[in-house]
C-alpha cells in the first residue's frame, strides 16, 4: 500500500479558547459541539456558523473533563483540582455550584445510558458514580485510577483504563468481571463500538498502538495497530460502527478502518491534539489540542462507500451469492486499484467458486501491495 501523505489543513478551525483544548463532544442535535480547556472554561459552539454560543465559567483550574449525556441535556466537566460543574444542555447554563468530588485532578467522566449517573476516575486512586437528580455521591467508589472511563452503550458494563491494566466492572453491583493487561505501561483512552462488540483501547509512549479487545472472553482480536509514535490519548468510533479516529502526542490525528484495521487517513494537528471525536454523521472529525484551537477534518471520500462494499459483498459471500461479492469488489477496485484488502476479498470470494487461477492472482497481488 502507498505510504499515507498527511494532511496539513483542516476544513475550518474553531478559535476562541485560550488555553490547550483537552476535550471536545459533539451533541446529539447535531448542530452544536462542547470543549473545555486549560483556560478554565467550557464553550457552546454552533457547528455551522463556527460561533461561540456560550462561554461558561466556573471551575478554578484547567477544565481536563467533559461529558456530555446521551439525550444532550446535561453537561459535566471536572477539573485538575478535583472539581465537578454539571451544566444545562441546551443554555449552558450551571447546574450546580463547583463540587469538591476528587482530591486531584478528574481525568475522565461518562455518563450512564440513561443519564441518571455520572462515573469519573481521578488521579486519587478512585473512580466514583454521581446522581444526576442529587447531585450526590451514589455508592461506595471504585478504588482504580481511571485515566479513562466509558460505559458500554448497553450500560451494563464499565471499563475503565488504569495505569497498568484495564478493568471492567458492573457498574451496578461494582462487581469487577474482569481485569487484563492490555498495553506496556499506561493504558490512556478507551471506546466501544455502537453495537457493543470490540472495546478498542490506546497506549502510552512505551507501546502507542490500538488493542481490539471481545467483550465476550476479554481476548484481543487481531494484532495490535500500528502507526502512531506517541501516547494516544483519545479515540473515537463513528455512528456506524465502521471508522475509528485516534490522536496521538506524536502531533497525528489518524483514522482507521475497523473491519480490516487499516489506517486510510493522517492530518496533523500541531501542536498535539488531546482529543477526538466524530461529527453526528460520521463525515467529518473533530480534534483539539495544544495549538487552542478545535480543527475539523472531512473522512476521505468513499471511505463509507468502501466499507458497505466490503460488508455487503460479505453478506453475498456468506448467502452464496458469490457473483453479487465478486460483482461489488470488483467495482471498487476499479475506484481504488491499491487497497490489498479489496483483492484479498476478491480472492477468497474465487477461491469460493473454484477459480483457483483468479484466486491465486488476487492473492499475489494483494500482497505484492503489502506484503
Amino acid at each position: 500500500m502507498s505510504q499515507l501523505i498527511p494532511s496539513t489543513t483542516p476544513l475550518r478551525t474553531f478559535e476562541d479558547h485560550e488555553g490547550t483544548v483537552r476535550a471536545v463532544a459533539v451533541f446529539p442535535d447535531r448542530r452544536r459541539m462542547v470543549t473545555s480547556s486549560d483556560d478554565k472554561t467550557l464553550r457552546i459552539w454552533n457547528l455551522e456558523a463556527g460561533v461561540v454560543l456560550k462561554k461558561m465559567e466556573g471551575h478554578s483550574s484547567r477544565v481536563s473533563a467533559l461529558a456530555v449525556s446521551r439525550d444532550g441535556q446535561i453537561i459535566a466537566s471536572g477539573d485538575l483540582f478535583g472539581e465537578l460543574i454539571a451544566w444545562h444542555g441546551e443554555t449552558g447554563e450551571s447546574l450546580t455550584k463547583p463540587i469538591k468530588a476528587h482530591s486531584d485532578q478528574i481525568n475522565s467522566m461518562d455518563f450512564s445510558a440513561d443519564g441518571t449517573v455520572l462515573a469519573f476516575g481521578s488521579w486519587d486512586g478512585t473512580t466514583k458514580f454521581w446522581c444526576t437528580k442529587t447531585w450526590q455521591m451514589q455508592g461506595d467508589p471504585i478504588e482504580c485510577d481511571g485515566y479513562c472511563i466509558r460505559y458500554s452503550p448497553s450500560g451494563e458494563l464499565l471499563a475503565i483504563a488504569t495505569y497498568n491494566k484495564i478493568e471492567i466492572y458492573n457498574p451496578g453491583t461494582r462487581e469487577r468481571v474482569a481485569s487484563f493487561k492490555a498495553h506496556t505501561k499506561h493504558n490512556l483512552s478507551l471506546a466501544w463500538a455502537p453495537d457493543g462488540t470490540r472495546l478498542l483501547s490506546g497506549g502510552g509512549s512505551v507501546d502507542p498502538t490500538i488493542r481490539e479487545w471481545d467483550p465476550l472472553t476479554w481476548q484481543q482480536v487481531g494484532l495490535p495497530w500500528k502507526g502512531h509514535t506517541g501516547r494516544i490519548w483519545a479515540i473515537a468510533i463513528d455512528p456506524n460502527g465502521t471508522l475509528v479516529a485516534t490522536a496521538s502526542s506524536d502531533n497525528h490525528v489518524r483514522i482507521w478502518r475497523l473491519s480490516d484495521r487499516q489506517n486510510i487517513a493522517i492530518f496533523e494537528h500541531s501542536p498535539a491534539p488531546f482529543s477526538v471525536t466524530f461529527s453526528a454523521d460520521g463525515r467529518h472529525i473533530l480534534s483539539g489540542g495544544s495549538d487552542r484551537k478545535i480543527s475539523e477534518w472531512e473522512v476521505p471520500k468513499g471511505a463509507h462507500s468502501k466499507i458497505l462494499a466490503i460488508t455487503t459483498a460479505r453478506h453475498a459471500c456468506v448467502t452464496g451469492d458469490l457473483s453479487t461479492a465478486e460483482e461489488l469488489l470488483t467495482q471498487d477496485i476499479h475506484t481504488d486499484a491499491n487497497d490489498h484488502t479489496l483483492y484479498a476479498h476478491r480472492s477468497f470470494v474465487m477461491a469460493r467458486k473454484h477459480d483457483w487461477d483468479y484466486a491465486l492472482e488476487d492473492a499475489i497481488k494483494s500482497i505484492s501491495i503489502q506484503p
